[in-house]
C-alpha cells in the first residue's frame, strides 16, 4: 500500500496507523525528524481503511469541507478574553481553550490536547482533572504525536463520555474521518496553525539545552506573559533553574519563524481558511489593538469562530465567563486564514546540514538565519 508518493502529500497525523486493523502501519522518522507512515506489505490486507482516514486524500477527493449537517446558519466571529486574568496568564492567548476545557470537565468529560511527556516530547494526552489540564493549556511549537489517541477518543465517545479534542486542522479533520459518524458528545476545536516544526529538531534542541545547563529539562513555555507583552517571551526550566529570553533570541524559535523546519505539507496546506471541519476554530487575535484597543492589555486575546450548531449551544453556556465582542470576518483575518506559510528558500540546505552535522555545529551555522530584525518585522504568532 503506497500511502503517499511525495512527502507534501502526508501531514503526519497518524490516523492511518491507528485505523489499521492488523497494525501494519508504523510512524517512522525521516532524516528531517518528521514521522511518516510505513506499511508492512507482509501484514497489509489492502482493505483501504488507511486511505479513508487520510485528510489530505479526502480533501482532494471531496473538495473543501462538505460539512456534516450540523453547520450553523452563519459562521460567528468573536474576540474573547477570559474574565479571570489568571486563566489568561496561564494560557497562550485569551484563554478560550481553558474555558472550553473546564466546561467539558465540569460535565465529567475528558479533554485531549498536546502535552510534554517525561522526555519533553510533544504528545497528545487526555486530561480528566484540572491538574492534568494544566499540562495541555499552552501552545507547543512542535508537531504532536497521536499514537493510539484516535482509538482512545472513539472508545470514550462510545461509552457516552463528552470529549473535547484540540489540535491542528489536519489532526481534527483526521479524527472526524477516523470516527466516520457524528457524535453529539464530541467537540472539535482546531487551531489557527502557522505550520508544525520538526519533532526531531525539537528533541535535539532539548538535549542540547540539557547538556548546556547540565541537567534535565522539565518545562518549556513558548509564550510566557510575565512581561505583559502578549507572550513574546520564552522560558524553560532545567535542573530547577529557569532561563528566560525574548522569543527572537531563542535559536529554535528563530529557525521556526524563518520557516526552515516546517512539515513539507504545511507549505501547501488547504486548511488556511475560515471554513473548517471543526466546531470551533481558535487562535490569537491578530490586530486587536486596531479593532479593540481597549482590550489590548498585554495578556492576550483569542479569536473564536463558531462553525456548527453544537458550537453555538456551548457558546451560550460559557460566554458569561468571557469578555467578548462580535466582529466581522475581515476583522479576524490573518495570513494563516488566507494562505499557507511560504517555504524558506534555503530549507533544503538547512535540512541537509541538520542531517549530517553535530547538532551544536548545526546551531552555530544556521541558528541565526532568521535574525532578530526579521523576527521584529515578521513575528507571526501575535
Amino acid at each position: 500500500m503506497d500511502l503517499y508518493s511525495e512527502k507534501k502529500e502526508c501531514c503526519g497525523c497518524g490516523a492511518c496507523a491507528d485505523v489499521c486493523p492488523v497494525r501494519a502501519i508504523a510512524m517512522t522518522p525521516d532524516g528531517e525528524g518528521f514521522c511518516y507512515p510505513e506499511a508492512d506489505p507482509d501484514k497489509c490486507l489492502n482493505c483501504g481503511r488507511c486511505e479513508q482516514v487520510c485528510p489530505i486524500k479526502k480533501f482532494s477527493e471531496a473538495g473543501p469541507f462538505p460539512g456534516s449537517g450540523d453547520l450553523a446558519s452563519a459562521r460567528h466571529y468573536y474576540g474573547v478574553q477570559a474574565r479571570d486574568r489568571q486563566i489568561r496568564y496561564a494560557s497562550s492567548s485569551g484563554g478560550i481553550f481553558p474555558i472550553l476545557a473546564e466546561y467539558v470537565l465540569r460535565h465529567q468529560g475528558i479533554v485531549c490536547g498536546a502535552a510534554y511527556d517525561e522526555e519533553m516530547r510533544v504528545v497528545h494526552r487526555e486530561a480528566r482533572s484540572m491538574e492534568e489540564l494544566d499540562k495541555i493549556k499552552k501552545t507547543k511549537y512542535v508537531q504532536s504525536t497521536l499514537d493510539g489517541m484516535y482509538r482512545s477518543v472513539e472508545g470514550q465517545l462510545k461509552e457516552g463520555r463528552r470529549v473535547l479534542f484540540c489540535g491542528t486542522p489536519c489532526q481534527t479533520h483526521a479524527l472526524k474521518l477516523f470516527l466516520n459518524r457524528p457524535y453529539p458528545n464530541l467537540l472539535l476545536a482546531d487551531l489557527i496553525c502557522y505550520g508544525v516544526p520538526s519533532p526531531g529538531i525539537w528533541h535535539s534542541y532539548v538535549r542540547y539545552l540539557e547538556r548546556k545547563h547540565k541537567g534535565k529539562m522539565t518545562d518549556f513555555s513558548f509564550r510566557d506573559k510575565r512581561k505583559k507583552d502578549n507572550g513574546h517571551c520564552r522560558a524553560y526550566t532545567v535542573a530547577g533553574a529557569e532561563y528566560t529570553d525574548p522569543l527572537g533570541r531563542d535559536i529554535y524559535c528563530r529557525m521556526d519563524f524563518g520557516n526552515y523546519m516546517l512539515w513539507p505539507s504545511c507549505h501547501t496546506c488547504r486548511y488556511c481558511t475560515t471554513d473548517r471541519e471543526s466546531d470551533f476554530t481558535i487562535g490569537d487575535f491578530w490586530g486587536i489593538g486596531k479593532v479593540r484597543p481597549d482590550m489590548d492589555d498585554g495578556f492576550g486575546t483569542s479569536v473564536v469562530i463558531l462553525h456548527t450548531k453544537k458550537a453555538e449551544a456551548v457558546w451560550g453556556e460559557i460566554k458569561d465567563e468571557l469578555s467578548w465582542f462580535a466582529c466581522k470576518r475581515e476583522e479576524i483575518l490573518q495570513p494563516r486564514l488566507q494562505t499557507p506559510t511560504a517555504r524558506a528558500k534555503r530549507r533544503g540546505l538547512y535540512m541537509a546540514a541538520y542531517r549530517i552535522l553535530p547538532f551544536s555545529v548545526f546551531l552555530s551555522l544556521f541558528g541565526g538565519l532568521a535574525s532578530c530584525m526579521e523576527y521584529a518585522g515578521r513575528f507571526r504568532r501575535k
